[in-house]
């Protein structure tokens, strides 16, 4: 028989990732093409990309990789990681996640692929499994009030050194800041990053000589880095008494047992809540937390969830205020954050549900003896413990290192080998009796003759806790924390939530800026592995041979794609890459004798972290302007530059530009900077739009941030996490962030850090790593081209019936469209916001609403969605257009209409109705939604009455009603 060779060929083609990834078919691609009035993509392409900074080539990368093939050799390198069992500490921990969590939330695209709950009608079970974790850690550490979590806890320990300069008054004039010596070494890494581009002076000392410092705020460890638990409350007196603010970095799983910093008046209480469930990761993604007295619930920076009501009077729940704040504020901002960790958040917070009160004080209690007997078993063999009390963390001196680390290697297990030639020893939740047995093994040899039972038998009753610092105070006293004991009531409750929430499962999520394409399972497979999951972030490097492989393969795909020359994976956030660029650029600046340079040059239509970063890295915010098209205006940015040449820093550029459009004059605008000594910083928010087709450090930047949560496919998990890793030309890598506990090649060592960990939130990488491998060259060049097509093609089918307001010179957009609703809303009084509820009953999320100009929706339909969920929202759009004519002849009431009511749920269908339309009307307005039919929980939430009654815990809404 002849081999058929097109057989062979149907097999590979089942394994085609790029076919699966994206959207559209051949077919369809020819009919968008055709209504375009386009014969092929290069016609478009020429008529959307200027000339001068197309690529030319395709992008140097292996050719595309099957779904298969990918996870085998994703394999094998996770096997050269070396998943020792760790006793490092150092604020990561081994941790026991439910197994009804891992697979019903982790692992459930109904949570990790959901946007950031801007829309709260539609998002009420995570803004649920959030204030949850408000709850906790307001119960945990007395605090009176908690957001929604940080990046991690080192960059939470920098946003209370700002917090403390804004809210204190002595800061204005004092401007240093304490922070204790046996804080975390990453922690102090990134409070001198931050303290030098802040202004402030950061004075490092022991604890107790506080005093002798007068400074506007104080940091202090509890338990200390050592393991030491200081006498809190006499601390923050003597901050107090200079009238210095006092935050501590709080150790979640010890609060179980520690009395809660709030109840000795600290001012801000901060830390990671990594312990509680969620894995090591090699850094991350973990879920720092932050919780403030009442007195500072205006100044708290991130997002908080707050209690509101809907439309109807019943409980709501939605995002407050001040989680905007920094679009709103711009260089004025008190902060640049916009992502948080909501997925990781909800994770700690399922944890607390789910094991309650007693649980978790059992898993602490469980640690710490098993600390004391430890404690007690070196005391009897004569070796001198550091630390008085503790916790979880013994700090040994006397011993014979390099013998120790020796049967340590031997074992399968790391300790914290300190330059003092001590040793720390941080026991967690899944330490075991026999694990404890062959600690003893490794400190003390062979020949201890310790056994664990007879410790334990001998020291029932000890403990290595101050008497004046046990937990006295109550917590997780709310029911939610009572009821979900048995696995099934647990699964029923994490289905009841996420069945409230719409995400990329159910329906495409057509925002503008914020990429929401496919997060592929093969993607996201490797997450869990354990020698991704249960790695130390400062385990030894020759453990971690293969993240280190991962990580190169990934720079050097990442720097292919952007046309830069070095790269750093630390910070965990596109706005922390923004920040990270820019401390770059003034590093660079010092170096040169050039640190005077302080003017950053920012386009008026810029993302609202641009200038809050900007303003971050101390410096000076002057605002270029935009033409009628939306273009910067080169005139008024050459005037610019020239006016500031002495003192020009750099100039923040997003590309395509945030109108949505490839603007044709940005190598000019960059050499206009270049020539006046300037740094060109290149937004990578809009990356979606060039991978394979231009380069951002071909055509004149410097620096620029990817926001892998984007166009490399890490899900956004319900508003975080992200990664913003940032490429630059050679002579700005020396000053990428370096850190103190992982020194890192090539890199100069006083180049503190911006993240916790040395490679941010390693774990999540191998999603974008995969994403690269299987699309390959060409994949990622026809998903971009897929992107720029679906855009154009929705700006056709909606031309006509809404103004789409910016179009490139040849009448083309890029990745997405602004469509302009003012005129309408002029002539009916139906907002962007009424079209977005009212989406919500054609099964839709918003498109992103008013930014980057008010009064607009932003559409971004991506690569990955199919022509026909095009053409379905297409549709929705314009039926809601059709009534919106209803409402501008009077048939329906400026009022009373489907726009304004909407959205409609469940319980509009029975009762009373009084409404100019049809229950029919409102609630199945198309086709689609009587074949399948998403329900928002709640009707309009009313957003101003939950900013004037500012409510972030569980209690129930009866409590705070007059």
């Amino acid at each position: 028989m002849a081999l058929d060779t097109r057989a062979l060929a149907d097999l590979a083609a089942h394994d085609d990732f790029i076919s699966r990834h994206n959207g559209p078919r051949s077919e369809d691609v020819a009919a968008m093409l055709a209504v375009l009035g386009e014969h092929d993509f290069a016609g478009l392409l020429d008529k959307t990309i200027p000339a001068d900074i197309r690529l030319g080539r395709e992008l140097a990368l292996e050719a595309p990789k099957g779904e298969r093939e990918t996870l085998s050799y994703l394999k094998s390198l996770a096997k050269r990681n070396k998943v020792f069992k760790s006793y490092i500490g150092m604020g990561y921990y081994d941790t026991l996640m439910p197994a009804v969590i891992t697979r019903n939330v982790l692992e459930n695209p109904g949570w990790y692929t959901a946007y950031t709950p801007y829309q709260p009608e539609i998002s009420q079970g995570r803004l649920e499994a959030l204030l949850n974790f408000q709850q906790v850690i307001i119960d945990f550490t007395g605090m009176e009030l908690a957001n929604a979590s940080l990046l991690d806890e080192a960059t939470a320990a920098a946003e209370a050194m700002a917090l403390c300069a804004r809210a204190n008054k002595k800061a204005r004039s004092c401007n240093a800041f304490f922070a204790a010596s046996d804080l975390l070494p990453q922690t102090l890494d990134v409070l001198r990053t931050r303290a030098a581009y802040l202004g402030f002076e950061l004075i490092i000392d022991r604890p107790e000589r506080i005093q002798e410092h007068q400074v506007f705020g104080a940091l202090f460890g509890y338990p200390a880095e050592q393991g030491e638990i200081h006498d809190l409350r006499a601390l923050i007196e003597l901050a107090h008494a200079q009238e210095a603010m006092a935050c501590v970095s709080a150790d979640l799983m010890s609060l179980a047992l520690l009395e809660a910093p709030g109840r000795f008046k600290a001012d801000v209480v901060l830390g990671n809540s990594q312990r509680f469930g969620v894995p090591m990761g090699f850094g991350g993604p973990h879920a720092a937390y932050f919780a403030v007295s009442d007195a500072l619930k205006r100044s708290i920076p991130g997002r908080v969830i707050g209690v509101s009501r809907d439309s109807q009077g019943n409980q709501a729940l939605r995002m407050a205020m001040q989680t905007r704040e920094q679009h709103i504020r711009r260089e004025k901002a008190t902060s640049n954050i916009c992502t948080a960790q909501a997925l990781l958040a909800n994770l700690a917070g399922f944890y607390a549900v789910y094991h309650g009160a007693e649980g978790i004080t059992r898993i602490a209690s469980r640690i710490h003896r098993l600390t004391h007997l430890l404690a007690e078993g070196l005391a009897a063999k004569g070796v001198t413990r550091v630390n008085r009390h503790y916790f979880d963390t013994l700090t040994v001196e006397g011993l014979e290192v390099e013998a120790v680390r020796g049967r340590a290697l031997a074992a399968g297990i790391n300790l914290r080998y300190r330059e003092d030639r001590r040793i720390g020893i941080s026991l967690d939740e899944t330490t075991t009796a026999q694990d404890l047995q062959a600690l003893f093994d490794v400190l003390l040899g062979a020949e201890h003759g310790l056994g664990v039972a007879e410790l334990d038998r001998l020291h029932r009753d000890g403990h290595g806790l101050p008497i004046q610092a046990l937990r006295q105070s109550e917590f997780l006293t709310h029911p939610t924390f009572k009821r979900y004991r048995s696995e099934t009531e647990m699964l029923r409750y994490l289905k009841r939530l996420e069945n409230k929430d719409l995400s990329l499962a159910h329906a495409m999520i057509p925002l503008g800026s914020c990429t929401m394409k496919l997060n592929a399972t093969t993607e996201m497979i490797p997450v869990t592995w354990p020698e991704f999951a249960d790695i130390h972030p400062f385990a030894p490097r020759d453990q971690v041979s293969g993240y280190l492989q991962l990580i190169d393969e990934l720079s050097h795909a990442l720097l292919e794609v952007t046309g830069y020359d070095a790269l750093s994976m630390q910070p965990n956030s596109g706005a922390q890459g923004e920040y990270a660029g820019l401390v770059a650029i003034r590093r660079y600046q010092a170096a040169q004798d050039q640190g005077h340079r302080d003017v950053c040059l920012i386009p008026s239509s810029a993302h609202g972290t641009n200038p809050a970063s900007a303003a971050m890295a101390q410096m000076k915010v002057v605002v270029v302007e935009c033409d009628s098209l939306g273009n910067i205006d080169i005139d008024d940015l050459r005037a610019k530059a020239e006016q500031h040449a002495e003192r020009l820093s750099a100039i923040m550029l997003t590309y395509p530009s945030t109108h949505g459009v490839f603007e044709a004059r940005v190598r000019e605008a960059c050499e206009i900077v270049h020539a006046q000594g300037g740094q060109v910083y290149i937004d990578g928010a809009n990356m979606n739009a060039q991978v394979g087709l231009c380069r951002p450090g071909d055509f004149g930047g410097d620096v620029s941030h990817l926001n892998l949560h984007k166009t490399f496919c890490i899900p956004h998990g319900g508003g975080g996490p992200g990664m913003g890793p940032i490429g630059v030309k050679a002579h700005l890598a020396p000053y990428l962030p370096n850190h103190a506990v992982t020194p890192l090649e090539g890199i100069e060592p006083d180049s503190h850090a911006v993240s916790a960990a040395a490679y941010g939130s390693a774990s999540i990488l191998p999603i974008s790593w995969a994403y690269i491998k299987m699309m390959g060259a060409r994949g990622l060049r026809e998903a971009t081209e897929l992107a720029i097509l679906n855009a154009n093609y929705i700006a056709k089918r909606l031309d006509g019936h809404f103004e789409v307001l910016y179009k490139g010179e040849s009448g083309r957009v890029a990745h997405e469209c602004i469509i302009d609703v003012r005129p309408l809303k002029a002539i009916s009084g139906v907002s962007e916001e009424d079209i977005a509820k009212r989406l919500i009953d054609y099964g839709f999320h918003a498109p992103t609403m008013s930014f980057p100009v008010a009064g607009t929706l932003m559409i971004e339909p991506t690569e990955s969605e199919s022509r026909y969920e095009l053409d379905r929202f297409c549709d929705a759009m314009i039926a809601i257009r059709e009534e919106i004519s209803r409402v501008e002849s009077g048939e329906w009431p400026r009022d009373d209409n489907p726009l304004v009511n909407a959205p409609h749920t469940q319980r509009d269908l029975s009762g009373e109705w009084s409404h100019p339309y049809s229950r029919d009307t409102a609630c199945f307005p198309s086709a689609a939604t009587r074949m399948a039919k998403f329900w928002p929980a709640v009707n309009r939430v009313d957003n101003v009455f939950g900013d004037r009654n500012l409510v972030c815990s569980c209690a129930p809404i009866d409590a705070y009603r007059d």
